[in-house]
């Protein structure tokens, strides 16, 4: 994707709330837009913000913004987004993209947030999360928002970065080796080494309907490697990103034998691209062509009645996209666009060492193409119309259109009212449709696509320059709502269409002030509902908030304190009960001025006050819900020369 230009002038770390408020998205439209033009409540976070308040994962950072509730359950984070997060549904219904390129895998179509999205954070420039439908130009997945996240470049490292930490309560060091420089030709070039090692958590499970319970001794243990490379010449830019992920499991999830070992995950994602990005016509037009390629290797080992087995789902794809801008027409932007995906290999198993008459392989394949376009009128200075409309072919469920329409009107020069609809889909990922092992599962290759209409209205007011407050209202219905049912002829569970819509509604208030001796605060609360036939979805809470500061230590030179505060209301579980609302704070302390030349420290505290709290858990899981970590302390050395 191309840069925006403040980025080009001053580092993100220097920016104050006005220019932050000038930054340039690209992840709404595919082409670079400033936030009032944009069709969506968009937020951004900077490098900046991940340093101060030390977040560890995509995750976390993303659940310091309005209308997001994480759920972790000892194997993935997934991310709630407006009220819809159903337990052990991966995060299909979020795109997520790294400089453009599609994460989602082929296989699942998850968006990994947790420790198995393949890039280190701090590789991170800024993370740009775009709420509400996004089919009208992504198609596939972006249905509840798009992440897109924007990573540094060689000129942003200068030399070597080396970066070390130790975490209390999992025993976890973590270490990134990093290289970075941009060369007199103007060729840009960074390349990265990134590991991690856990111990894990010993922790007490009640294991449910099995009878069992104890303590789950060194069973929690993982282990992260990732590589990340980027070089960029004139209009070309090549990225290679690689993560592998090792995750045991203490809750014996998918029903595997309690406190007995073996359990686990195992995610190996690769993803590459190569793109061209130019200006032609006196800059009239913006060509961007890429070619993308991506491979996930998935496995997971259990154990059932005392045999061992291990389930796989690997897939391959690859694809090509050609997007063109033109602003030759007076006070239009015209992007139209063709994109191509090819899911060569999709593929599924089931071993039963002990067993192999209960042995599964399954395999399949889809293709995806999409045409898309989208006009940005200005139609008097302070009132602007965005339409776009997209067509996707999926060999799986034929057709699908996704509209967008947006009208945005500078009411003055402070305030800003944007009106919003837009319209997207999913299809059926290959573990709903055509996994079938005729004992757990059985398959259903009718499934059609979800789809969800959503309607919402944007309130942008700038009382002063370094003060922003946003207001935003939602309404969004999902219709045919892929979930876990059983199969009336065989009794066996089977991924069924809902007869009845999941329909939401929501509010949101948030502000962003900055003060000139160096304090940010920035906040956020929301009220939510999603039901489904009169009844609230699990988890799905209610009551969201949101406060995150961040302050110079007057008393201690040179060091930053980043302080995050965040309410979460009662969720719904499985049986129809409660899990208690909470609040979490987290603590991070940090060099703001280097005291040894190169050198950066950070002492960080999560879950500051050791709230007791629990998410709900899957109907694949023994528990009704499981417990979240306590109190963890982490302190990190970076260098740089």
């Amino acid at each position: 994707m191309s840069t925006f230009s403040i980025q080009a002038a001053t580092n993100l770390e220097q920016l104050s709330l006005e220019e932050l408020m000038d930054i340039r998205v690209v992840g709404a439209s595919k082409y670079a837009q400033k936030q009032q033009q944009v069709a969506a409540a968009v937020s951004i976070i900077t490098r900046k913000d991940i340093r101060t308040y030390g977040w560890r994962t995509l995750n976390e950072a993303l659940a310091s913004l309005p209308g997001i509730h994480p759920t972790y359950d000892h194997q993935y984070d997934y991310l709630g987004t407006r009220g819809f997060a159903l337990p052990g549904d991966f995060n299909t219904r979020v795109l997520i993209t790294i400089n453009g390129n599609r994460i989602n895998d082929a296989t699942y179509d998850q968006g990994p947030t947790g420790r198995d999205f393949p890039l280190d954070i701090d590789l991170i420039e800024r993370i740009e999360f775009i709420p509400g439908p996004g089919s009208a130009v992504y198609g596939q997945n972006a249905m509840l928002g798009v992440v897109n996240i924007i990573t540094r470049n060689g000129s942003d490292i200068k030399g070597a970065e080396l970066s070390a930490s130790y975490q209390t309560t999992e025993t976890m060091p973590q270490e990134r080796v990093t290289l970075g420089k941009q060369f007199a030709n103007g060729t840009d070039a960074l390349i990265s080494f990134s590991g991690l090692q856990s111990r894990g958590v010993d922790r007490f499970f009640d294991y449910g309907d099995s009878g069992i319970s104890g303590v789950a001794h060194r069973m929690d243990g993982e282990n992260v490697k990732q590589l990340f490379a980027r070089a960029s010449h004139g209009p070309f830019s090549f990225d290679f990103i690689y993560g592998d992920r090792h995750k045991e499991n203490p809750a014996a999830p998918y029903m595997t034998d309690p406190l007995v070992g073996g359990a686990a995950v195992n995610d190996k994602r690769l993803n590459t691209q190569i793109q061209y990005n130019d200006h032609f016509a006196n800059n009239t037009l913006n060509v961007l062509g890429r070619l993308f390629l991506g491979q996930y290797r998935y496995d997971q080992p259990g154990v059932y009645s005392g045999e061992k087995t291990v389930s796989t789902g690997p897939s391959n794809w690859h694809g090509a996209e050609l997007r063109l801008l033109s602003t030759a027409i007076t006070d239009h932007q015209l992007m139209i666009g063709v994109e191509y995906q090819n899911n060569t290999r999709i593929d599924q198993t089931f071993v039963n060492f002990a067993n192999s008459a209960e042995n599964v392989a399954i395999g399949s394949s889809v293709v995806r193409v999409g045409v898309f376009a989208q006009d940005e009128w200005r139609i008097f200075p302070t009132l602007s119309a965005t339409l776009g409309l997209r067509y996707d072919y999926i060999t799986w469920i034929g057709n699908r259109l996704s509209p967008r329409g947006a009208l945005i009107w500078q009411a003055t020069p402070q305030t800003t009212l944007k009106a919003l609809y837009g319209r997207a889909h999913r299809s059926p990922n290959s573990y709903e449709r055509d996994y079938n092992d005729a004992v757990f599962q059985v398959s259903n290759p009718g499934l059609h696509s979800e789809t969800i209409d959503t309607a919402e209205l944007v309130a942008d007011h700038r009382p002063l320059p370094d003060m922003n407050l946003r207001a935003t209202v939602y309404a969004w219905d999902m219709m045919n709502l892929i979930t876990l049912g059983v199969d009336p002829i065989s009794g066996i569970s089977q991924y069924q269409q809902a007869s009845r819509k999941v329909l939401a509604r929501g509010a949101e208030l948030s502000l962003d002030k900055t003060w000139d001796w160096g304090a940010r605060l920035r906040s956020s609360f929301g009220i939510q509902s999603a039901e489904q036939q009169g009844s609230s979805l699990q988890n799905s809470p209610q009551y969201l908030g949101k406060l995150n500061v961040s302050i110079p230590l007057p008393l201690m030179a040179g060091l930053r304190a980043g302080f995050e505060l965040q309410y979460y209301g009662k969720r719904k579980t499985n049986d129809g009960t409660h899990t208690d609302s909470y609040f979490l704070s987290n603590l991070n302390l940090v060099t703001d001025v280097r005291w040894v030349k190169g050198l950066e420290a950070s002492l960080s505290f999560y879950n500051l006050f050791n709230e007791h709290y629990q998410h709900p858990a899957a109907d694949t899981n023994w528990q009704n819900s499981l417990s979240q970590p306590g109190r963890t302390v982490r302190l990190r050395m970076d260098y740089r020369f």
